[in-house]
């Protein structure tokens, strides 16, 4: 047996008696016990300016909750959450009242992020349903209680339904400042072409991130982007401030039919991996630093003389690379016309892009065993996990005085 996870001292002659992988769950348990409490620790440090009438803090630590089991990739472990009394009501910028909540064991967790995410993802990567279950009980061992086939396909049906649900919501009551848009390539079964999951993440006036609209579509064409728009305004969908996303795009042509007027951001990822398709090896390290002083810059103005200078020194060599780059200027550019602290987010699709960088799907294409349907539903969940972890934007406030048609200048708020 293992002794609970509070305890930080193991007997030797219980130690003899537990197999190799109890004591390595040992340990594992003790680790997660510590960083509990060490981000509980971090927690009641920023809150020690609080103080009561008395002078004592108004947020203190208040013991351990229950024991509950986490499924883990190496198994189950237990785990009960630290806990803090606010008995001050302390309350953040938004008038909540301030709650401890750990983020390495959410409250309700029964199962790691990672147990959850393998699902789509082993899917995604084109495993067949008869090579599913074995996988992962290779992965988690025969400790993955419930994950029988007859389970995991009653799962996938209720995904289906849970993702058709959430398509036909009523987005009349949101407001979206910045949206991302992207289409992730696989290869679907019975399909001749590559198919494409067009996406859209938005950010709220809270500066919160939130998964708006996925579609499937068969490359990323105007027509396919054309739909989903269409579906999403009928839907209530109203104009963000900025579009964000890659220049070669259908999505451009479409999003000025259905939203016209909306800004445009080209991502700077994508343009530096095309700028560089085009140029030599060899120039790899210097074009990389001068790309670089464009985007990475104080004003605008400054990131037109590092533009103008890329220009300067490759037109003549290699002038199909200078050209893959001026033909988007403007729309590089746009950042400088909102907040600083949102420029390292809008620069780039990195919200979309980083949710399947596990499973490189964008540059490796696999021929799955899962249908169209199949393939965006495991899509969908993925990014329905995913988007429980994704950040908040940096000085969140900023993003209400976007939206409330605040003019900014090389990141800086302008007088009215």
């Amino acid at each position: 047996m293992r002794k609970n996870s509070r305890e930080s001292v193991v007997n030797q002659e219980e130690v003899k008696d537990l197999s190799l992988e109890e004591i390595v769950l040992l340990g594992v348990e003790e680790r997660v016990r510590m960083a509990l409490v060490r981000e509980r620790g971090n927690f009641l440090k920023a809150m020690e300016h609080f103080k009561l009438g008395n002078g004592n803090m108004a947020v203190v630590a208040n013991g351990f909750g229950k024991d509950r089991t986490i499924l883990t990739q190496i198994g189950p472990i237990s785990v009960n959450n630290p806990r803090a009394y606010n008995r001050g009501n302390v309350r953040d910028e938004d008038g909540e009242i301030i709650c401890f909540e750990s983020r390495i064991a959410p409250r309700y967790a029964r199962k790691s992020m990672t147990v959850e995410e393998t699902i789509p993802l082993l899917y995604l990567h084109g495993l067949s349903t008869n090579d599913f279950i074995p996988a992962l009980k290779n992965m988690f061992g025969e400790k993955a209680a419930g994950l029988s086939p007859s389970t995991v396909s009653r799962m996938l049906q209720d995904w289906k339904v849970e993702m058709e649900t959430w398509k036909k919501r009523d987005l009349s009551d949101k407001a979206y400042c910045y949206v991302w848009v992207d289409g992730i390539y696989f290869g679907a079964r019975n399909s001749e072409n590559d198919l494409c999951v067009l996406v859209m993440i938005g950010a709220t006036k809270e500066g919160k991130k939130e998964l708006i609209m996925s579609e499937v579509g068969y490359r990323e064409s105007a027509e396919s982007w054309l739909s989903l728009l269409r579906r999403a305004k009928e839907q209530g969908l109203k104009a963000p401030k900025l579009f964000i996303g890659d220049g070669a795009l259908g999505f451009w042509a479409a999003a000025r039919q259905v939203f016209p007027g909306v800004k445009e951001q080209r991502c700077w990822v994508h343009k530096t991996a095309n700028v560089l398709d085009k140029l030599p090896k060899s120039e790899h390290p210097q074009a990389k630093r001068m790309l670089r002083d464009i985007y990475i810059n104080g004003s605008k103005k400054n990131a037109l003389k590092a533009f103008d200078l890329f220009v300067a020194v490759y037109e003549d060599k290699y002038p199909k690379a200078v050209e893959c780059l001026v033909k988007d200027k403007e729309q590089l550019l746009t950042f400088y016309d909102f907040p600083a602290a949102h420029w390292q987010s809008i620069r780039t699709t990195n919200p979309i892009e980083s949710t399947f960088a596990t499973s490189r799907l964008r540059s490796r294409k696999t021929r799955g065993n899962w249908g169209t349907n199949m393939t965006e539903t495991m899509v969908y969940k993925l990014m329905e996990k995913a988007s429980s972890r994704w950040h908040r934007l940096k000085k969140h406030k900023e993003v209400e005085k976007v939206m409330a048609g605040v003019k900014y200048v090389d990141g800086i708020e302008q007088a009215a």
